[in-house]
This record gives structure tokens, sequence and C-alpha cells, in this order.
């Protein structure tokens, strides 16, 4: 029996049963070439049969077919005989290879085997994943994958990453009854080569950080072409207060983008943000409930943060809110503000930017320059987020106030990127900046998921200044820590 070396995040792979292995993460992981060794051990003493699928193949060079090959001369593993088209074991085990994408059927030929492996599975359609579990019916049988994701809105992702991502993002992995996901990545690999070392190092100076990120940390690739917000301008906002000594002062500020309990809720849930000052220092999200179960769910986290000022999306559902916010917030010294981004811009007919970043001859108004609130405070959104990328990465000084730091306390950092940094900018024929709207991103090929959190964010821009002058220094900080409130 050949004898596994395997990184040891790796090792509950081997230990617990589960329908669902996922292993997700960038370049150098070791995660393809482990499971493959786990499979090739298997074969040999159990007898197993494995189904090895990816969801393009035009030839067995396409699959898994070399890496076992590989792993089996490399393990001196007994009883092998490497066929052309698949690979027998004198168990009576047996590796086939099959792609998805050009034969739905691939996988009904498949009698008796107990493992399906697909491999770079981040790329498999929604068809494919829709007929793989129920094709695999044997008692005990598993459904293994090894993904680099590619974007939240994959069907990969949405199936066995965005539900969990609060915990993989926390912990780098999720376990339950039937899933066990794991995050591994180059430094979880002891066994990782120097000669990969010298390419990573390589493509950590010279590519985006999200081109990195993607292809060493296994993050999601989320800029899309048009989008407003780059990557690396979020990053440098992550604790941006503790890196510059921005004080947490200033007015509360609590946003709530609604939603209803529907089908397609868990990709369209709630939003909610928490600004204070120039700190964003809490985002959720929230799929279960009608809008008025999520509204009362948003008003008790206006409370608990003392917040200054409540505002919600009325362009949607959020219309009819009005009472039901003023019962929730009455006798609170809490001012309550309905954000409608649709409408015309706020301010019109004062300058876009300072005077003393453009000639005056050269300036233009909001209404000259912005299609409508949305736009304006997105792009609001945005200016302060560079002003913090160029305080951050250049050190030139900035007015704290047009700056924004996100805590990286916040539990769904990554989510909140993953929405920020695909806000597209839309085409609008009289030069004005537009944002795409929800409805045109899910239109998209892939499409875009809601940005909720995103748009909570952006709406907490607008300023509110009614009390907020004496609000702002005469209360205290308040701050979320394990066991309670501070």
């Amino acid at each position: 029996m050949p004898e596994l070396t395997l990184p040891g995040k790796l090792q509950r792979l081997v230990e617990v049963p589960k329908r669902y292995k996922i292993v997700i993460g960038g370049r150098g992981s070791a995660k393809s070439q482990s499971v493959g060794d786990i499979c090739i051990r298997d074969v040999q003493v159990d007898g197993l049969k494995v189904g090895c699928f990816r969801e393009y193949q035009n030839s067995i060079e396409d699959s898994v077919y070399s890496l076992l090959k590989h792993e089996i001369e490399r393990l001196g593993a007994p009883g092998y005989n490497v066929l052309a088209t698949a690979i027998a074991n004198a168990s009576g085990g047996l590796i086939k290879f099959r792609g998805l994408a050009r034969n739905a059927d691939a996988m009904k030929s498949m009698h008796g085997f107990k493992r399906f492996w697909v491999e770079e599975a981040q790329v498999i359609s929604e068809n494919s994943l829709r007929l793989l579990t129920p094709t695999l019916r044997e008692d005990d049988s598993e459904i293994w994958m090894t993904a680099n994701p590619m974007s939240s809105a994959d069907p990969f992702s949405q199936r066995f990453i965005n539900p969990f991502e609060r915990e993989l993002n926390k912990h780098g992995y999720y376990e339950d009854d039937m899933h066990l996901i794991i995050v591994s990545n180059y430094m979880d690999n002891p066994f990782f080569p120097a000669v990969l070392e010298e390419e990573r190092a390589f493509d950590e100076e010279y590519l985006s950080q999200a081109e990195y990120e993607h292809i060493w940390l296994g993050k999601f690739n989320d800029s899309v072409e048009g989008s407003i917000i780059p990557v690396e301008w979020f990053n440098s906002c992550i604790d941006a207060h503790v890196k510059l000594g921005i004080k947490q002062i200033g007015a509360t500020i609590t946003t709530f983008d609604p939603s209803d309990e529907t089908a397609r809720s868990k990709n369209d849930p709630a939003g909610l943000c928490v600004r204070q000052g120039s700190i964003i220092i809490d985002l959720q999200d929230k799929n279960t409930g009608d809008v008025n179960e999520k509204c009362d769910w948003a008003t008790y986290w206006a409370r608990q943060y003392q917040s200054d000022v409540f505002r919600w999306d009325c362009d949607g559902l959020g219309a009819g809110l009005k009472r039901q916010v003023s019962t929730s917030l009455d006798g609170m010294r809490i001012d309550i503000d309905m954000f409608k981004g649709s409408e015309g811009v706020d301010f019109p007919d004062e300058i876009y930017q300072p005077d003393n970043q453009i000639e005056r001859k050269n300036a233009k108004t909001n209404q000259q320059t912005f299609r409508n609130k949305r736009a304006q405070y997105y792009w609001m959104f945005r200016d302060r987020i560079y002003n913090t990328h160029i305080a951050v990465t250049r050190g030139e000084y900035r007015d704290p106030e047009t700056m924004i730091s996100f805590s990286s306390e916040i539990d769904c950092l990554d989510q909140f990127r993953a929405e920020l940094c695909r806000i597209p900018k839309k085409y609008n024929a009289n030069g004005l900046i537009q944002i795409m709207s929800k409805e045109d991103m899910k239109k998209l090929k892939p499409p875009l998921p809601s940005p909720n959190m995103s748009d909570c964010g952006m709406m907490s821009m607008k300023a509110h200044t009614r009390n907020l002058a004496y609000q702002a220094t005469a209360r205290p900080i308040v701050t979320k820590k394990a066991g309670g409130w501070t």
C-alpha cells in the first residue's frame, strides 16, 4: 500500500465520510495531487471505482489521466494497469475519464462507481451540476471537487462557496453533515517547491493584486469590465483607520436594502451597513423572512448601534416601510431617511469636485455629471476609496473626511468586495455617469449577483446633517465585541 503524504489541512478528507468533499484554493496548494493520491490508494486498497470529470475534455490528455499516471509511478503503487483511456487495478478498482459539456449522459454509464472527482470544478455548468448528484446513487458514494474559484456568480460558487462564505473566510473550512469544504493555498502546503516560490514572488510584485490573489490565493476573480472600483483600491481600505490613525468619530449611519422572501431570496438577500464617521464598522445580510421581518432586523441593529440616522432604499419594496420604521424607532433619537436612487441628484447646482482640484471654467455641476442619485453617491463612495488608496499606498495626505475604511472585523468583507468591485459603469448617451442597475446586472452572461451590501455602503455616503453636530460629539463610540457590546 503506498504511503500518503498530505498537507495537514487536507487530512480530514480521509478521516470523515461526506457526500460532498470540496477543496478550493490557488496554485501550489497540492489540492489536485493530494486528491489524486487518495484516489490511487483507495482504488488499490478498496477496489474503488472512480469517475474523473472535467466540464471540457476533448481528449484523455485534457483530464487528470497524466497526473494519476505520474503519481502511480512516483508512489510505486502496485497492481496498476494504465490503459489508453482508463486506469485499472488488480483489486478490481477502476478509474475512468469523461467530459461533461458535450456528453451530458457521460455519468450515466458509470454504474457501480462510488466516487466522482470533478477537477477544475469552477467552470462546471449549471446543467452538469444538476445532473451530477442524482447520477451517483450508490450507498456511501461521494462527490469530490477541486477548484480555483472564478466568479462569485458561477454555478459552482453559488452552490459550494457563497452559502458558506462567512465560515470559509473565518476558519478556512466548513463542515456539516453533507459537506466538507476546505480552503487550501500554497502556504498550507509544506511541500511547496522552490521553483514555484520564485514564480509566486514574481507574480506578487508584477501582477495586479486582483490577479495575484486569484491565481495564488484562490480568491474570486471579482474584476469585471467597466467596474468602477478596482480590487487594489478596495484592499487599501481594509483597516485604513488603523494604518493611518483615523479616529472612530462622527455620526453613526445605518443603511438598509430590503428584499422579500422569495424563491430567489438566497441570491438576493437584504443588506445592512453601519458607518461611523469614516469607518464602516459592520456589514450584514439576511436571507430569511419577508420584507417586514427584515425591516425589524435592520431597525434592531440601528438601535443596537445607537445610530444617528437610519436610511433605507425606497425605490422598490422599501416604499411601504415608512410607518413600520417610524413605529420601530419611535422614541429613539434616530433620524429616518428614505433613499430613492432613481431620483435626480442632490445639490444639482453645486460643483462636483472641490475648486482646488479643477479649473473653475471647466467645472461641472452635479446635475451635469451624474444621471441620478445612485450614480452620484456611488461615485462619492468611489472617490473616498480612491483617496484612501492614495493615502495608504503613496503616503499622500488626504482629509479623513474624504476617505473610508473597512474594519477587518467584518465577517463578510470578502463578500462585500465581491459585490463592490463588480459594480459596472453604464454607457449614457448624454455622457453622464450612470451605474448599471441590478436588473441589468442580472441579465449579463454570467449574471452578476445583486449588490445589496454595496448599495447599503453607497447609501451611507449621503450626508444627513439635522442634529448630528451635537450627536456626533456627545454620543459614545459603540463597538460590537464577542460577548456583548462596548
